[in-house]
């Protein structure tokens, strides 16, 4: 085994432990905090100025740790510091958190990757790998209410897009959905009830379009990669893998 296989099995083993233990360890209590955002905002304020870098550290984590559901996170950095610093605050961690696991998906590479990710999410969303318009592609994607975000992020990293150009169009893309679960968050703090029923509605009726279209993106997408002929449904994770040149 070469050295660098070797860092990198070494890694995926580091990796897999930490999610393990942070998974188990953080995602139920972190889960329950988040859940109730007046709490949530008590426990931010013990932490004094530094309470904010502590949500957003806690925003990060919860890209990493993918059972921690961004939505509640989301409402709740809108219910404590509103509609405007929730957003930032929410953006910023989950850009930090996006870096670090687009970083893992590129070091580690497909075979170790999928290791990680479940075998359903890689057969759905695989050729991203080398698709002609990855970035489109993970643009639209990423538009969809619903879609496995932090998943594509994953598997981002295998493909052959510059990271800036990855983060920008990810975080655009992320950006209506944050700012609307911030303003809900804001305006059930103000007990702005009404708006908050009307934006949640918009949220509800955006979700419901989201899992309807998600699929049928993604078949559109694929036959726009293979336009002559679909591939036989025997083909391998790794004879995909070997498609995309070797992906890192």
């Amino acid at each position: 085994m070469n050295r660098s296989l070797f860092l990198r099995v070494a890694g995926l083993v580091v990796l897999i432990a930490g999610l393990v233990y942070l998974g188990i360890t953080y995602t139920v209590p972190l889960t329950r905090l988040v859940s109730d955002a007046a709490k949530f905002g008590d426990y931010l304020q013990s932490f004094g100025i530094l309470g904010a870098m502590v949500f957003v550290l806690i925003q990060s984590a919860q890209v990493v740790i993918a059972p921690i559901p961004g939505e509640l996170t989301q409402f709740a950095g809108g219910y404590i510091y509103g509609t405007l610093w929730g957003t930032i605050y929410s953006m910023a961690g989950i850009l930090l958190g996006s870096i670090a696991v687009f970083a893992l998906g590129r070091w580690l590479g497909f075979p170790l990757l999928r290791l990680v990710i479940p075998d359903k999410v890689l057969q759905k969303f695989n050729f991203l790998i080398n698709h002609p318009k990855t970035e489109l592609a993970i643009l639209v994607l990423f538009l969809i209410p619903g879609s496995p975000k932090d998943m594509l992020t994953y598997i981002a990293g295998l493909t052959p897009v510059k990271p800036v150009r990855f983060f920008v169009t990810a975080m655009v893309a992320r950006f209506p959905g944050i700012l609307l679960s911030s303003f809900i968050g804001a305006h059930v703090e103000e007990k702005q009830y009404g708006s908050v029923i009307v934006a949640s509605v918009v949220a509800l009726g955006l979700f419901v379009i989201g899992v309807l279209l998600q699929d049928r993106v993604t078949r559109m997408f694929k036959q726009r990669h293979h336009p002559s002929q679909e591939r036989p449904a025997s083909l391998t994770l790794e004879e995909k893998s070997k498609d995309a040149g070797g992906v890192r």
